[in-house]
Protein backbone atom coordinates (compact mmCIF):
# COMPACT_ATOMS: atom_id res chain seq x y z
CA UNK A 1 0.00 0.00 0.00
CA UNK A 2 1.90 3.16 -0.75
CA UNK A 3 1.08 6.62 0.01
CA UNK A 4 -2.01 7.52 -1.97
CA UNK A 5 -3.78 4.72 -0.85
CA UNK A 6 -2.95 5.83 2.87
CA UNK A 7 -4.00 9.34 2.11
CA UNK A 8 -7.00 8.37 -0.26
CA UNK A 9 -8.17 5.80 3.19
CA UNK A 10 -7.75 8.55 5.49
CA UNK A 11 -10.03 10.96 3.40
CA UNK A 12 -12.51 8.66 3.10
CA UNK A 13 -12.68 8.04 7.06
CA UNK A 14 -12.86 12.24 7.62
CA UNK A 15 -15.48 11.98 4.79
CA UNK A 16 -17.67 9.35 6.85
CA UNK A 17 -16.63 11.01 10.40
CA UNK A 18 -18.07 14.63 9.69
CA UNK A 19 -21.32 13.24 8.01
CA UNK A 20 -22.43 10.74 10.20
CA UNK A 21 -22.03 13.35 12.80
CA UNK A 22 -23.85 15.61 10.36
CA UNK A 23 -26.70 13.07 11.34
CA UNK A 24 -26.27 12.57 14.60
CA UNK A 25 -26.36 16.28 15.47
CA UNK A 26 -28.91 16.79 13.24
CA UNK A 27 -31.21 14.24 14.68
CA UNK A 28 -30.51 15.19 18.19
CA UNK A 29 -30.91 19.04 17.34
CA UNK A 30 -34.81 17.75 16.98
CA UNK A 31 -37.44 19.05 20.20
CA UNK A 32 -39.95 17.41 21.19
CA UNK A 33 -42.11 20.44 20.42
CA UNK A 34 -41.88 22.55 17.36
CA UNK A 35 -39.97 26.15 17.67
CA UNK A 36 -42.44 29.06 18.78
CA UNK A 37 -42.31 30.63 15.53
CA UNK A 38 -43.19 27.50 13.80
CA UNK A 39 -45.84 26.63 15.96
CA UNK A 40 -48.49 26.53 13.60
CA UNK A 41 -46.85 23.96 10.69
CA UNK A 42 -47.62 21.22 12.71
CA UNK A 43 -50.43 19.38 14.91
CA UNK A 44 -49.02 17.88 18.00
CA UNK A 45 -49.39 14.47 16.41
CA UNK A 46 -47.86 15.42 13.39
CA UNK A 47 -45.12 16.92 14.95
CA UNK A 48 -44.83 13.47 16.66
CA UNK A 49 -44.86 11.77 13.41
CA UNK A 50 -42.20 14.14 11.79
CA UNK A 51 -40.30 13.53 14.74
CA UNK A 52 -40.22 9.79 13.99
CA UNK A 53 -39.62 9.91 10.32
CA UNK A 54 -36.62 12.13 11.35
CA UNK A 55 -35.09 9.47 13.15
CA UNK A 56 -36.38 6.72 11.72
CA UNK A 57 -34.54 8.21 8.02
CA UNK A 58 -31.16 8.80 9.67
CA UNK A 59 -31.07 5.62 11.41
CA UNK A 60 -31.48 4.07 7.46
CA UNK A 61 -29.01 6.48 5.83
CA UNK A 62 -25.84 5.86 8.60
CA UNK A 63 -27.07 2.14 7.95
CA UNK A 64 -26.89 2.55 3.93
CA UNK A 65 -23.55 4.70 4.30
CA UNK A 66 -21.56 2.06 6.57
CA UNK A 67 -22.60 -0.26 4.31
CA UNK A 68 -21.38 1.07 1.06
CA UNK A 69 -18.20 2.15 2.55
CA UNK A 70 -17.67 -1.52 3.82
CA UNK A 71 -18.13 -2.69 0.73
CA UNK A 72 -16.52 -0.58 -1.32
CA UNK A 73 -13.28 -0.72 1.20
CA UNK A 74 -13.21 -4.34 0.68
CA UNK A 75 -13.51 -4.76 -2.58
CA UNK A 76 -10.49 -1.45 -3.40
CA UNK A 77 -8.44 -3.46 -0.65
CA UNK A 78 -9.16 -6.99 -1.34
CA UNK A 79 -8.18 -6.06 -5.22
CA UNK A 80 -11.02 -5.95 -6.72
CA UNK A 81 -10.75 -3.76 -9.06
CA UNK A 82 -7.26 -5.95 -10.55
CA UNK A 83 -9.33 -8.92 -10.56
CA UNK A 84 -12.15 -7.90 -12.15
CA UNK A 85 -9.45 -6.22 -15.06
CA UNK A 86 -8.28 -9.70 -15.64
CA UNK A 87 -11.50 -11.15 -15.77
CA UNK A 88 -12.84 -8.74 -18.77
CA UNK A 89 -9.36 -9.19 -21.01
CA UNK A 90 -9.63 -12.96 -20.43
CA UNK A 91 -12.85 -12.16 -22.94
CA UNK A 92 -10.66 -11.40 -25.55
CA UNK A 93 -12.52 -8.19 -26.61
CA UNK A 94 -10.94 -5.28 -28.02
CA UNK A 95 -9.67 -2.24 -26.07
CA UNK A 96 -12.57 -0.08 -26.36
CA UNK A 97 -15.38 -3.45 -25.51
CA UNK A 98 -13.58 -4.06 -22.28
CA UNK A 99 -13.33 -0.94 -20.78
CA UNK A 100 -17.06 -0.80 -21.15
CA UNK A 101 -17.52 -4.20 -19.79
CA UNK A 102 -15.35 -3.38 -16.97
CA UNK A 103 -17.32 0.09 -16.40
CA UNK A 104 -20.92 -1.37 -17.14
CA UNK A 105 -20.06 -4.11 -14.52
CA UNK A 106 -19.24 -2.21 -11.70
CA UNK A 107 -22.30 -0.41 -12.32
CA UNK A 108 -24.44 -3.21 -12.10
CA UNK A 109 -22.63 -4.71 -9.39
CA UNK A 110 -23.19 -1.52 -7.43
CA UNK A 111 -26.99 -1.43 -8.24
CA UNK A 112 -27.31 -4.92 -7.31
CA UNK A 113 -26.39 -3.90 -3.97
CA UNK A 114 -27.78 -0.92 -3.47
CA UNK A 115 -31.42 -2.72 -4.69
CA UNK A 116 -32.55 -4.14 -1.22
CA UNK A 117 -32.05 -0.46 0.40
CA UNK A 118 -34.15 0.90 -2.27
CA UNK A 119 -36.74 -1.49 -1.93
CA UNK A 120 -36.75 -0.73 1.98
CA UNK A 121 -36.51 3.03 1.76
CA UNK A 122 -40.00 2.87 -0.41
CA UNK A 123 -41.79 0.30 0.55
CA UNK A 124 -40.85 0.07 4.44
CA UNK A 125 -39.91 3.53 5.34
CA UNK A 126 -41.83 5.79 2.99
CA UNK A 127 -45.01 3.19 3.34
CA UNK A 128 -44.66 3.48 6.95
CA UNK A 129 -45.28 7.34 6.86
CA UNK A 130 -47.35 7.47 4.40
CA UNK A 131 -45.80 8.89 1.43
CA UNK A 132 -45.66 5.45 -0.96
CA UNK A 133 -47.83 4.76 -3.52
CA UNK A 134 -45.18 2.96 -5.94
CA UNK A 135 -46.75 -0.10 -6.75
CA UNK A 136 -44.11 -2.95 -7.83
CA UNK A 137 -44.70 -2.87 -11.29
CA UNK A 138 -43.61 0.65 -11.11
CA UNK A 139 -40.52 0.48 -9.07
CA UNK A 140 -39.51 -2.35 -11.22
CA UNK A 141 -40.16 -0.53 -14.32
CA UNK A 142 -38.38 2.59 -13.23
CA UNK A 143 -35.65 0.05 -12.83
CA UNK A 144 -35.72 -1.69 -16.22
CA UNK A 145 -35.64 2.04 -17.60
CA UNK A 146 -33.46 3.12 -15.90
CA UNK A 147 -30.89 0.07 -17.32
CA UNK A 148 -32.24 0.95 -20.90
CA UNK A 149 -31.28 4.96 -20.74
CA UNK A 150 -27.82 3.84 -18.97
CA UNK A 151 -27.44 1.49 -22.14
CA UNK A 152 -28.91 3.83 -24.91
CA UNK A 153 -27.28 7.28 -23.18
CA UNK A 154 -24.53 6.27 -20.64
CA UNK A 155 -23.10 3.72 -22.95
CA UNK A 156 -22.15 5.94 -25.77
CA UNK A 157 -21.12 8.67 -23.40
CA UNK A 158 -18.61 6.53 -22.06
CA UNK A 159 -17.09 5.14 -25.18
CA UNK A 160 -16.32 8.60 -26.21
CA UNK A 161 -14.48 9.12 -23.26
CA UNK A 162 -12.84 6.00 -23.23
CA UNK A 163 -11.81 6.70 -27.06
CA UNK A 164 -11.24 10.16 -26.69
CA UNK A 165 -8.70 9.61 -24.00
CA UNK A 166 -7.31 6.36 -25.73
CA UNK A 167 -6.56 7.50 -29.16
CA UNK A 168 -6.43 11.32 -29.18
CA UNK A 169 -2.95 13.17 -28.35
CA UNK A 170 -2.50 16.49 -27.51
CA UNK A 171 -4.72 17.20 -24.31
CA UNK A 172 -7.70 14.56 -24.37
CA UNK A 173 -9.16 15.98 -21.11
CA UNK A 174 -10.10 19.23 -23.09
CA UNK A 175 -11.94 17.38 -25.99
CA UNK A 176 -13.40 15.52 -23.82
CA UNK A 177 -14.92 18.41 -21.51
CA UNK A 178 -15.79 20.05 -24.70
CA UNK A 179 -17.98 17.10 -25.49
CA UNK A 180 -19.19 16.67 -22.03
CA UNK A 181 -20.37 20.38 -22.06
CA UNK A 182 -22.58 19.36 -25.29
CA UNK A 183 -23.53 16.89 -24.04
CA UNK A 184 -25.17 18.12 -20.64
CA UNK A 185 -26.94 20.90 -22.74
CA UNK A 186 -27.96 18.49 -25.14
CA UNK A 187 -29.87 16.38 -22.17
CA UNK A 188 -31.09 19.79 -20.92
CA UNK A 189 -33.08 20.17 -24.34
CA UNK A 190 -34.53 16.67 -24.77
CA UNK A 191 -34.91 15.94 -21.23
CA UNK A 192 -38.49 17.37 -20.84
CA UNK A 193 -39.90 16.16 -23.62
CA UNK A 194 -38.09 12.25 -24.04
CA UNK A 195 -36.60 11.50 -20.70
CA UNK A 196 -39.30 12.69 -18.43
CA UNK A 197 -42.12 11.55 -19.76
CA UNK A 198 -40.97 7.42 -19.87
CA UNK A 199 -41.67 7.78 -15.94
CA UNK A 200 -44.12 10.41 -15.42
CA UNK A 201 -47.45 11.61 -17.79
CA UNK A 202 -47.40 14.99 -18.04
CA UNK A 203 -50.49 16.27 -18.99
CA UNK A 204 -51.54 20.08 -20.61
CA UNK A 205 -53.29 21.86 -17.73
CA UNK A 206 -56.55 22.19 -18.99
CA UNK A 207 -59.07 25.87 -18.57
CA UNK A 208 -59.95 27.30 -15.50
CA UNK A 209 -59.18 29.44 -12.78
CA UNK A 210 -55.70 28.30 -11.93
CA UNK A 211 -54.72 28.53 -15.24
CA UNK A 212 -55.96 32.06 -15.67
CA UNK A 213 -54.26 32.66 -12.53
CA UNK A 214 -50.89 31.56 -13.48
CA UNK A 215 -51.56 33.45 -17.04
CA UNK A 216 -52.29 36.74 -15.51
CA UNK A 217 -49.20 36.20 -13.27
CA UNK A 218 -47.29 35.20 -16.24
CA UNK A 219 -47.99 38.31 -18.02
CA UNK A 220 -47.26 40.50 -14.90
CA UNK A 221 -44.01 39.03 -14.79
CA UNK A 222 -43.10 39.55 -18.29
CA UNK A 223 -42.43 35.70 -18.40
CA UNK A 224 -43.28 34.03 -21.62
CA UNK A 225 -44.87 30.74 -20.84
CA UNK A 226 -46.97 28.35 -22.94
CA UNK A 227 -46.20 24.83 -21.33
CA UNK A 228 -47.56 24.82 -17.92
CA UNK A 229 -48.28 20.68 -16.74
CA UNK A 230 -49.45 18.64 -14.66
CA UNK A 231 -47.31 15.76 -13.60
CA UNK A 232 -48.57 12.55 -12.19
CA UNK A 233 -46.45 12.77 -9.07
CA UNK A 234 -49.17 10.98 -7.10
CA UNK A 235 -48.49 7.59 -8.69
CA UNK A 236 -45.37 7.06 -6.92
CA UNK A 237 -45.87 9.42 -3.53
CA UNK A 238 -47.66 11.51 -2.10
CA UNK A 239 -44.89 14.58 -1.69
CA UNK A 240 -45.56 17.91 -3.66
CA UNK A 241 -43.47 19.94 -5.81
CA UNK A 242 -43.20 22.27 -8.86
CA UNK A 243 -40.43 22.49 -10.89
CA UNK A 244 -39.21 24.42 -14.37
CA UNK A 245 -37.11 22.23 -16.89
CA UNK A 246 -35.56 22.82 -20.20
CA UNK A 247 -34.97 25.77 -22.82
CA UNK A 248 -36.05 27.08 -25.84
CA UNK A 249 -39.13 25.13 -27.03
CA UNK A 250 -38.53 22.40 -24.70
CA UNK A 251 -38.75 24.87 -21.56
CA UNK A 252 -41.69 23.98 -19.31
CA UNK A 253 -43.42 24.33 -15.66
CA UNK A 254 -44.52 21.35 -13.95
CA UNK A 255 -46.83 21.20 -11.18
CA UNK A 256 -47.61 18.12 -9.16
CA UNK A 257 -50.98 17.05 -8.99
CA UNK A 258 -50.34 16.30 -5.56
CA UNK A 259 -49.63 20.46 -5.36
CA UNK A 260 -52.65 21.27 -6.89
CA UNK A 261 -54.54 18.97 -4.60
CA UNK A 262 -53.67 20.28 -1.51
CA UNK A 263 -53.06 24.48 -2.13
CA UNK A 264 -54.71 26.97 -3.02
CA UNK A 265 -54.71 29.01 -6.35
CA UNK A 266 -52.47 32.02 -4.63
CA UNK A 267 -50.38 29.39 -2.90
CA UNK A 268 -49.89 27.88 -6.07
CA UNK A 269 -49.07 30.82 -8.26
CA UNK A 270 -46.44 31.63 -5.56
CA UNK A 271 -45.27 28.64 -6.25
CA UNK A 272 -44.85 28.64 -9.47
CA UNK A 273 -43.34 32.83 -9.55
CA UNK A 274 -40.60 31.12 -7.11
CA UNK A 275 -39.82 29.06 -10.22
CA UNK A 276 -40.10 32.54 -12.86
CA UNK A 277 -37.92 33.65 -10.53
CA UNK A 278 -35.12 31.11 -10.99
CA UNK A 279 -35.31 31.63 -14.62
CA UNK A 280 -35.56 35.82 -13.77
CA UNK A 281 -32.45 35.35 -12.24
CA UNK A 282 -30.71 33.56 -14.04
CA UNK A 283 -30.08 30.51 -11.69
CA UNK A 284 -30.77 27.86 -14.36
CA UNK A 285 -27.64 28.98 -16.32
CA UNK A 286 -25.29 29.68 -13.44
CA UNK A 287 -26.39 26.29 -12.48
CA UNK A 288 -25.10 25.09 -16.00
CA UNK A 289 -22.16 26.77 -16.40
CA UNK A 290 -20.82 24.98 -12.66
CA UNK A 291 -22.17 21.82 -13.65
CA UNK A 292 -19.45 22.46 -16.99
CA UNK A 293 -16.70 24.12 -14.56
CA UNK A 294 -16.97 21.22 -12.00
CA UNK A 295 -17.19 18.38 -15.52
CA UNK A 296 -13.68 20.12 -17.13
CA UNK A 297 -12.34 19.43 -13.09
CA UNK A 298 -13.32 15.93 -13.50
CA UNK A 299 -11.84 15.56 -17.05
CA UNK A 300 -8.28 16.72 -15.67
CA UNK A 301 -8.42 14.32 -12.79
CA UNK A 302 -8.70 11.57 -15.36
CA UNK A 303 -6.00 13.09 -17.00
CA UNK A 304 -3.73 13.35 -13.74
CA UNK A 305 -4.73 9.69 -12.80
CA UNK A 306 -4.00 8.38 -16.51
CA UNK A 307 -0.46 10.01 -16.67
CA UNK A 308 0.68 8.38 -13.69
CA UNK A 309 0.97 4.86 -12.13
CA UNK A 310 1.05 5.66 -8.35
CA UNK A 311 -2.64 5.58 -8.48
CA UNK A 312 -2.85 1.98 -10.06
CA UNK A 313 -0.45 1.03 -8.13
CA UNK A 314 -2.41 2.26 -4.64
CA UNK A 315 -5.60 0.40 -5.97
CA UNK A 316 -3.70 -2.78 -6.73
CA UNK A 317 -3.83 -2.78 -10.19
CA UNK A 318 -1.02 -4.40 -12.28
CA UNK A 319 -1.68 -3.53 -15.41
CA UNK A 320 -2.64 0.60 -16.60
CA UNK A 321 -5.89 1.51 -18.98
CA UNK A 322 -7.83 4.10 -19.59
CA UNK A 323 -11.37 2.04 -18.53
CA UNK A 324 -9.50 1.32 -15.31
CA UNK A 325 -8.43 4.80 -14.44
CA UNK A 326 -12.23 5.86 -15.19
CA UNK A 327 -13.04 3.60 -12.54
CA UNK A 328 -10.67 4.52 -9.78
CA UNK A 329 -12.01 7.87 -10.71
CA UNK A 330 -15.59 7.18 -10.30
CA UNK A 331 -14.66 5.31 -7.29
CA UNK A 332 -12.71 8.33 -5.19
CA UNK A 333 -14.74 11.44 -6.85
CA UNK A 334 -17.26 10.71 -4.11
CA UNK A 335 -14.16 12.78 -2.16
CA UNK A 336 -14.29 15.49 -4.58
CA UNK A 337 -17.46 15.87 -4.34
CA UNK A 338 -17.59 16.21 -0.73
CA UNK A 339 -15.77 18.95 -0.90
CA UNK A 340 -17.18 21.30 -4.08
CA UNK A 341 -21.01 20.14 -2.70
CA UNK A 342 -20.55 22.39 0.42
CA UNK A 343 -19.84 25.35 -2.38
CA UNK A 344 -22.89 23.89 -4.24
CA UNK A 345 -25.44 23.87 -1.58
CA UNK A 346 -24.16 27.49 -0.30
CA UNK A 347 -24.96 28.72 -3.82
CA UNK A 348 -28.41 26.39 -4.24
CA UNK A 349 -29.36 27.95 -0.74
CA UNK A 350 -28.67 31.50 -1.64
CA UNK A 351 -30.37 31.02 -5.51
CA UNK A 352 -33.38 29.42 -3.43
CA UNK A 353 -33.60 32.39 -1.45
CA UNK A 354 -33.59 35.07 -4.37
CA UNK A 355 -36.15 33.13 -5.88
CA UNK A 356 -38.22 33.27 -2.69
CA UNK A 357 -37.99 36.98 -2.60
CA UNK A 358 -38.87 37.46 -6.27
CA UNK A 359 -42.19 35.87 -5.69
CA UNK A 360 -42.76 37.49 -2.34
CA UNK A 361 -42.16 40.70 -4.42
CA UNK A 362 -44.06 40.32 -7.53
CA UNK A 363 -46.96 38.28 -6.27
CA UNK A 364 -49.88 40.40 -4.89
CA UNK A 365 -49.86 38.83 -1.22
CA UNK A 366 -46.31 37.32 -0.04
CA UNK A 367 -48.79 35.71 2.92
CA UNK A 368 -49.90 33.09 -0.12
CA UNK A 369 -45.98 32.10 -0.29
CA UNK A 370 -45.25 31.39 3.36
CA UNK A 371 -48.34 29.54 3.52
CA UNK A 372 -47.42 27.57 0.41
CA UNK A 373 -43.94 26.32 2.43
CA UNK A 374 -45.79 25.46 5.19
CA UNK A 375 -47.74 23.08 4.02
CA UNK A 376 -44.73 21.87 2.19
CA UNK A 377 -43.09 21.17 5.45
CA UNK A 378 -45.96 20.01 6.77
CA UNK A 379 -46.65 17.52 3.82
CA UNK A 380 -43.30 16.35 3.59
CA UNK A 381 -42.73 15.92 7.21
CA UNK A 382 -39.90 18.25 7.14
CA UNK A 383 -37.60 19.09 10.11
CA UNK A 384 -37.52 22.50 11.53
CA UNK A 385 -35.07 21.98 14.00
CA UNK A 386 -32.20 20.86 11.28
CA UNK A 387 -28.18 21.49 13.05
CA UNK A 388 -26.10 24.10 11.07
CA UNK A 389 -23.38 21.59 10.50
CA UNK A 390 -26.33 19.35 8.21
CA UNK A 391 -27.61 22.53 6.58
CA UNK A 392 -24.08 22.83 5.15
CA UNK A 393 -23.71 19.72 4.15
CA UNK A 394 -26.82 18.89 2.97
CA UNK A 395 -29.15 21.68 2.52
CA UNK A 396 -29.91 23.07 -1.13
CA UNK A 397 -32.48 25.21 0.56
CA UNK A 398 -32.49 27.40 3.59
CA UNK A 399 -33.89 26.56 6.44
CA UNK A 400 -37.72 27.13 6.74
CA UNK A 401 -37.74 29.68 9.68
CA UNK A 402 -35.27 31.79 7.61
CA UNK A 403 -37.26 31.53 4.34
CA UNK A 404 -40.37 33.06 6.11
CA UNK A 405 -38.29 35.32 7.89
CA UNK A 406 -37.39 36.98 4.68
CA UNK A 407 -40.22 36.43 3.20
CA UNK A 408 -41.67 38.46 6.17
CA UNK A 409 -39.05 41.40 5.38
CA UNK A 410 -40.52 41.60 1.63
CA UNK A 411 -43.72 42.33 3.15
CA UNK A 412 -42.98 44.62 5.69
CA UNK A 413 -41.13 46.33 2.38
CA UNK A 414 -44.26 46.28 0.40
Amino acid sequence: MNAIAVILLAAFGVKFAVETAAELLNMRASNEAPPPALADIYKPADYARSQAYLRTATKFRLVEQTFDLAVMLAFWLAGGFNWLDGVVRGWGSVPLVTGLLYIALLFLAYGILSLPFSIYETFAIEQRFGFNRTTRGTFGGDILKGLMLGALIGGPLAAGLLALFQYVGGYPWLYAWAAAAVFILFMQYITPTLIMPLFNKFTPMGPGELKDAILKYAASARFPVSNIYVMDGSRRSTRSNAFFTGFGRNRRIALFDTLIAQHSVPEIVSILAHEVGHYKKRHIIQSTVLTILQMGLVMVLLSVILHGTAVYQAFFLQRTSVYAGLAILIFIYPLVDFVLSAGMMAISRMHEAEADRFAAGTTPDPANMASALKKLAATNLSNLTSHPLYVFLTYSHPPLAQRLRAIQEVAAQK
